[in-house]
Order: C-alpha cells, then structure tokens, then sequence
C-alpha cells in the first residue's frame, strides 16, 4: 500500500510532518518519546490507512475467480477474488446483491467493479462490489454445459417423462413478467385462435431473485386444488422474450429446472426466440421457439375446429344413412324368404291338437302304471318283511361299530408309542440332560448363549442356568486362552508331520 500512495504522489495525513507528529488522545504519558516518529493509536492509524486506500485507487475493475462464496441471512454476499497468485476479499451489500444480474457461484471468472477500502476489525483490505459481469460467454456456456450434463444424468430431460398436452385446456397458466409484450402476445394469439382463461403469475425474468420467483409460481400452479375462486390450470406456459445468455441465465438455474420437471401439470417452455436454448426447454413437456408458438401449441384454431367438426358430422350422418339402406335393403331379402305368418300358426295348431290327443290316451295309462307300483310298495310295508330289514340293519350296524372301535383303539396305541420314542428322543438331546450332569448354560444380557470368552469385558451382567434355577452375576477379569500355533506341515496339506 505504501508503494501504491508514493507512486500516487499522496501520503497519509498524518506522515505529512515526520518532525511534527501529532498529538495522539491513546498516548501515555510516561511513554518514552522517540524523535522523528510520529505516534498513532490503533483506531487513527486504521482510518489513515483507510483514506489513503480509498484516495488513491477509487473505483476500479477486478478479474477474477470467485472462491469461498458465502451468503448469511443479512443478505450481504462475502467472497475471494483469486487467479493464479494472489487473493483479494470483496463484499456485496445486500441493496446491490438483490440488483445484481449475474448470480453469483464458486468457480465463475468474474469482472467486478467497485471500491477498494479497508476493514478495520481484521486489519485486512477488501473490495466493495456494486456491479459483477461474467469474464466472456466461454465461461458461462462452460458452466452450462456442466449444469446441462448433471441434471442429464438425473433423468430429467429423459423422454419418456414428457406429457402428452391436453387437445383443448380450459385453463392455462402463464408464468412470465406483466410489464413484457410477452403476455400481451399470449393473450392476442389465444384470442385469433381459440379464447381461453388466462391466469398470470407475475414473475421477474432477469436478475438474481429471477429464478426463485419462476420456480415458484410454477409450484405455487401445481398446489391450486381447483376447489376454491382460483381454478387449476389445465397447462403451463413459461415464457420470456429473447436477450443474451446472461438475460437468459435464470432460466438455465437449478431450482426453475427441477421446478417444471416437477410439475404435475403439463408444461410449455417458450423462453427467448427460436435460436435461443434454456435448460428449462429440456425438462418441458413441449418447447416452443417462441412465446407466440407456445400460444398456438396450446389451443387450435376454433374456426379450423368447427370445420372438421362439421366435416366429421357430415361424414357421419352419410355413413350412417347408408349404412341403414343397406340394412334395410337386407331385411327385405330376408323377408321375402320368410313364410306367411298365418300358415306357421297353422302348422302349430296342428301339432297342438295331435299332442292333446297323445295326452289324452297317456293319462291313463300313466295312471295303471303308478297304481301297480303303489299296490307293490305296499306289499313290501307288511310288518314282518319290515321287522326283518330293521334286524338286518341293526346287525350290521353293530358290526361295522366293533370294527370301528377295534381300529381306533390299534391306532391310539400306535400313536402313543410313537409319541414316547420322539418324547425319548428330544429329552436326550435336551441341553437340560446336560445340566443334570453338573453343567450349566451363560446367557448375556439378550438371552443369547455365551460359547466364547471373546467379547466379554469386565461388568458385564450375565445369567447363569443350573439343572434347579438362575443365578446373575457380573463379569470380572476376562481372561482368554492363548491360541496354539498350527504345526508346520508339508506343502501337500496333509496333518503328518516332517521327521526332519
């Protein structure tokens, strides 16, 4: 800095008369005095320092990398300028940080422009930025292409989340800024084609507040439940006018990105002319070269559809005219193949008469025939032929009652014998034999059996099961068995030791 104010041909204040220094209000009465060197406090050598800084550079321009980006909830931004060898701190304040057209981000080559001064609470110099440009497009279409590449790989601009947007759409919503032509376009090429109903959500297009406010009208579309004044839209049309790439820039941002890919109503990205590209045209439903077009994507002309509707109707009423002449010419044919109705009536009459007379000379023969079997039946009802069926019946009853005993009494037994060997069977493999032999089973502190003194420590509680009861206890000294060395075998991997 003191290089920086001689070549300037300026000097602090208070270096202006070596041999008459000031006096300091700090200094201390019983400090010993130096002759020819003047005496400051802290606070007077950090003001002249301060005005000798800000006298001699005033407002300049910096390139940069921008490092250790930070933004606290005051709004302020603090950040580094750096390049190859050195690093300079910067500050935007809030009032300009909201202006500002470029959002800022780590990494981005920057041109800021501002003041250079100092900051007495750190002893440190520092830049006071009130304007920030991108160093070229190169950077930023550098920076593009990443951003473009990483959502890619997300899967939002896959094709097959694209929808398909609705034929007639009884509502649409427009994100978009109100002061633009853009809207007064929408709203004039719906009007030529197809009036509908429009709501805007007034958003700003351009600047660093630009891309939250998009995203969030675009969220604030999809959360109208369509119950209330305000109905839901039916489609969504994203639209802004043309400009560079740095007025476009907010919506190649994340949030508006991840916004429309979101979006569970259909959307239109109509941003900027028909050379223009955005992320946001990636993850639309539909991408429109213009906001105009997106208007025509979104209705068809009403004149154009009630000539195919009239044209689909004259189509219909001839084919279905034709299709009942056919029909009709059919049914004559058929008709005159038919015979008259009153000879079928004839015909039936006929057979009626023939089958009342077959029903006549039936009935009593069918009448004989159900009194010899009736006159049978009751033959066979005489008590002693019935006493005898009953007596037959009784005995084999009992019999096949003797045989059924006799067979559930073999197989009871049968199964209780297999029952006594399984009950045999598990009591000898029951750890509880083995208690009874003087052993007894550990327990932690889940109830899972301790096999191994590995990972016990000391204090740990412990149940221990006896052939008659428990008994809690806690570890203390854990003392573990050394592990013997295998031998040394042959190379052959048998256990036979060498002789030698």
């Amino acid at each position: 800095m003191a290089q920086a104010a001689d070549r300037a041909g300026a000097a602090p204040p208070e270096a202006s008369a070596p041999n008459d220094p000031p006096e300091s209000p700090g200094a201390r009465a019983n400090a010993p005095a130096v002759p020819g060197i003047p005496e400051y406090t802290v606070a007077e050598l950090s003001m002249a320092l301060k005005r000798t800084v800000e006298g001699v550079f005033g407002r300049l321009r910096v390139r940069g990398e921008i490092t250790n980006l930070k933004r606290p909830s005051s709004g302020h931004w603090y950040f580094d300028l750096k390049d190859t060898d050195s690093v300079i701190a910067a500050v935007c304040w809030r009032s300009t940080a909201i202006r500002l057209r470029t959002n800022l981000e780590d990494g981005l080559e920057m041109i800021v422009t501002g003041r250079l001064t100092t900051y007495p609470g750190r002893s440190q110099y520092q830049l006071v930025v009130d304007h920030a440009e991108l160093a070229g497009a190169g950077a930023l279409l550098k920076i593009l292409d990443a951003r473009r590449k990483k959502l890619a790989a997300e899967g939002l601009f896959d094709r097959t989340r694209k929808r398909k947007l609705p034929v007639l759409p009884v509502v649409i919503g427009v994100v978009t800024s109100p002061t633009g032509a853009v809207f007064r376009d929408i709203l004039h090429r719906l009007r030529d084609r197809f009036p509908r109903r429009v709501l805007l959500w007034p958003v700003s297009v351009q600047g660093a507040g630009a891309a939250p406010e998009i995203a969030a009208a675009i969220h604030g579309f999809n959360r109208i439940d369509g119950e209330g004044a305000v109905p839901r839209p039916d489609l969504l049309i994203v639209a802004r006018g043309g400009g560079s790439v740095e007025d476009l820039w907010a919506f190649n941002e994340e949030v508006v990105v991840r916004a429309i890919a979101a979006s569970a109503i259909p959307v239109i990205s109509a941003v900027g002319h028909e050379t223009d590209t955005t992320l946001a045209d990636f993850a639309a439903d539909v991408c429109a070269p213009t906001p105009t077009a997106a208007a025509e994507l979104a209705v068809p002309v009403r004149a154009e559809l009630i000539t195919a509707v009239r044209n689909l109707s004259a189509r219909l009423f001839g084919s279905t005219t034709r299709l009942l002449d056919r029909r009709r010419e059919s049914l004559s044919g058929l008709a005159r193949g038919l015979r008259s109705p009153r000879e079928v009536l004839d015909l039936a009459a006929q057979r009626l008469d023939h089958a009342g007379m077959r029903l006549g000379r039936a009935h009593g023969g069918l009448i004989a025939s159900y009194a010899q079997r009736l006159t049978g039946a009751a033959r066979a009802l005489q008590p002693r032929t019935l006493r005898r069926s009953l007596d037959d019946a009784t005995r084999r009853l009992r019999q096949a009652d003797a045989a059924l005993r006799r067979e559930a009494a073999r197989r009871l037994k049968e199964h209780e014998r297999r029952l006594s060997a399984l009950g045999t069977l598990l009591e000898s493999v029951s750890h509880r034999s083995v208690l009874q032999r003087g052993y007894a089973v550990i327990r932690d502190a889940q109830q899972l059996p301790v096999t191994t003194a590995l990972g016990l420590s000391s204090g740990m509680p412990l149940d221990i099961e006896l052939k008659d009861g428990h008994i809690d206890v806690v570890t203390g000294t854990v003392r573990t068995a050394p592990v013997r060395p295998k031998k040394k075998g042959r190379d052959d991997g048998s256990d036979q030791g060498s002789l030698l």
